[in-house]
């Protein structure tokens, strides 16, 4: 724990003073680094634990108290989708789900089997830019959520997955100028400094567990707001221990760090 505490405050200095290091993720940030209404599209790795749009506006309203009377986060998920199968225009006419006014930011989870075959990526690719073409010709700015890889006993487990999830989330990003939000590469990380961790459900290694969701909505604060989670006490209703919540934190910065260097 000592070193990855290090290395955290190597990152934070790193990012108050930054260098011209070459990052494979063009877009760094968002051009609204305070977004207060923001859509989630996805599926069970959103809505799982509670939906990761409730972690993140607790972890919000925690840190930006005089922003909570604003914050309208809502989130959208079909069990089992691609992003093929949403609606988007009726999502982006936010009257349609209860909100009075455009949503500022909508985030992207594509299924988990897209990364899979060159067909699905090619499809995935497609919807992307349709998707986001819309957002922005809705006034708003859209982001991608990189799902994290499978775990065993999950039948298509593979270790080298998340490199194939990295580089189709990362090309979609990059064609489409938006920023990427890289929960799947700390997952990984978080399994590289503890593999006892649980952050993968047991029976089926694809879906988040708890810690998995926490960890992710740790990410996404990160990636949106520019600012660390460190030092939040949010813990989930006191059913995350100090131990796990500062780890994950930690393991969120760190990731976040490295991939926008």
């Amino acid at each position: 724990m000592k070193t990855l505490t290090y290395r955290i405050i190597f990152l934070i200095l790193a990012i108050s003073h930054p260098a011209t290091t070459f990052s494979e993720s063009r877009i760094k940030s968002l051009e609204n680094t305070e977004p207060t209404r923001i859509l989630f599209i996805g599926n069970s790795y959103l809505y799982y634990n509670d939906s990761l749009h409730n972690h993140l506006r607790r972890m919000a309203e925690e840190k930006f108290p005089d922003r909570s009377n604003l914050i309208s986060y809502k989130s959208s998920t079909i069990g089992g989708s691609r992003l093929e199968h949403h609606n988007i225009d009726h999502l982006l006419k936010a009257t349609n789900i209860g909100v009075k006014t455009p949503f500022e930011l909508v985030i992207l989870q594509g299924g988990s089997r897209e990364p899979l075959s060159k067909k699905s990526r090619e499809q995935f690719h497609k919807q992307v830019k349709i998707m986001i073409s819309k957002i922005k010709a809705n006034g708003g700015e859209a982001a991608l959520y990189m799902t994290h890889a499978y775990v065993k006993p999950h039948k298509d487990y593979d270790v080298g997955m998340i490199k194939d999830i990295k580089s189709l989330y990362l090309k979609a990003g990059n064609d489409n100028q938006s920023l990427v939000i890289p929960v799947g590469l700390a997952f990984a990380k978080a399994y590289q400094y503890r593999p006892d961790i649980k952050l993968h459900k047991d029976f089926d290694g694809s879906h988040p567990s708890l810690l998995g969701t926490y960890l992710a909505a740790n990410v996404v604060f990160a990636a949106l707001f520019k600012t660390s989670p460190i030092g939040l006490t949010y813990n989930y209703f006191d059913t995350i221990s100090d131990k796990d919540r500062d780890f994950l934190q930690k393991i969120a910065t760190l990731t976040v760090g490295e991939f926008f260097k």
